[in-house]
């Protein structure tokens, strides 16, 4: 039987094994998934989970089952695209023929001295968990900092209210508005929310130091009980070390099938993807989407195409407590009550089609 490998269960791999199972997958073929956790995780909704708005299960969607999907848990610790092997934690080691690498990512600390050590993050189930803990073991009044004003600390500060009206929370934003990158409209709307909801915006903030209890913003410094890093992310170091062409945030770079420049036989789908998007949970699926018909033409024999069809996004939509949101849709602004059922319903698909 020849081998196809993934590594790590997120929306890529997700999608992967929803496509080539039950029907699609050679005869001559078996998978096996390789991840931390017996469940794929729902990153997107971290934020809630260490919020603590919603429980550890509803982030949890079970793999589907099949007699030649094989599973193994535990930490990649190398790729060896020489020998065609991946070696874990325990020191066993898997072989492959097709390898699909999605293992997501991590902070991102910018050499900030003390942010790895000193804050907390939602980039891991384990990590959120975490998180959770830590806030919700808070007495009143204490003081959240949340470093990063994208949509992981939008959603975050936001839902952390609503749990957590005791609380001071300040969001630390690098520009001078919410969401620069998108219509002013989106961006008031969201100021309005923090506005009206007490948590504080600090705009045009440059952290450049974290000690315990402590936020450095330019030259001053701001006491904290808690701090929760959403200022960036990077490919997994194991990803990172793989001796290939990477670009400017180490991700790695591709042929337009998705593939290493000087291997046919390694993908790589989501956060560890050189692509001309941000990263996000759509973008991997879009990615799985081709990944898959360009696996079943090369096992077929056939021909690849000239050209691969471009990558379109649908836009994006966030959540602004359980009641209100945004959202930004081929070029039109949603927000309310509105743009918060759409996410709820597109959440609400994604577990029924894939759980």
């Amino acid at each position: 039987m020849k081998q196809l490998v993934l590594l790590g269960g997120g929306y890529g791999n997700m999608r992967v094994l929803l496509r080539l199972l039950p029907n699609q997958l050679p005869n001559d073929m078996e998978i096996t998934l390789i991840d931390r956790t017996p469940y794929h995780c729902l990153k997107t909704e971290y934020y809630a989970l260490a919020s603590g708005t919603i429980s550890d299960q509803e982030v949890r969607v079970s793999f589907p089952e099949h007699e030649r999907l094989k599973m193994k848990y535990g930490n990649v610790t190398k790729i060896d695209t020489k020998k065609k092997h991946v070696l874990l934690e325990d020191g066993s080691f898997v072989d492959y023929d097709d390898l699909v690498i999605g293992l997501g990512c991590e902070d991102k600390y910018h050499n900030v001295p003390g942010a790895d050590e000193y804050t907390h993050s939602i980039q891991s189930i384990s990590k959120a968990r975490a998180t959770y803990e830590k806030l919700s073991n808070l007495p009143s009044g204490s003081v959240v900092g949340v470093v990063g004003a994208g949509l992981s600390g939008i959603e975050l500060a936001s839902e952390l209210r609503e749990s957590r009206s005791d609380l001071s929370i300040k969001l630390f934003d690098r520009g001078e508005r919410i969401l620069p990158a998108f219509p002013v409209r989106l961006s008031n709307y969201v100021q309005k929310w923090f506005d009206a909801n007490n948590v504080e915006i600090v705009s045009n903030s440059n952290i450049t130091k974290v000690e315990p209890n402590k936020l450095f913003n330019h030259e001053e410094t701001i006491p904290v009980d808690v701090c929760v890093w959403t200022a960036g992310i990077q490919p997994v170091e194991v990803v990172r070390s793989i001796p290939t062409e990477k670009d400017a945030s180490n991700r790695i770079v591709l042929t337009q099938y998705h593939n290493l420049p000087k291997d046919e036989n390694v993908y790589v789908v989501g956060d560890c993807a050189s692509l001309p998007f941000a990263p996000s949970a759509q973008l991997a699926e879009e990615q799985a989407e081709q990944i898959v018909k360009v696996l079943l033409m090369r096992w077929k024999g056939e021909q690849l195409p000239a050209e691969m069809p471009k990558i379109s996004l649908k836009g994006f939509m966030g959540s602004l407590g359980k009641k209100h949101g945004f959202a930004y849709l081929g070029d039109r602004t949603i927000t309310g009550r509105i743009a918060r059922l759409m996410k709820s319903g597109v959440l609400w698909m994604y577990k029924y089609h894939n759980g």
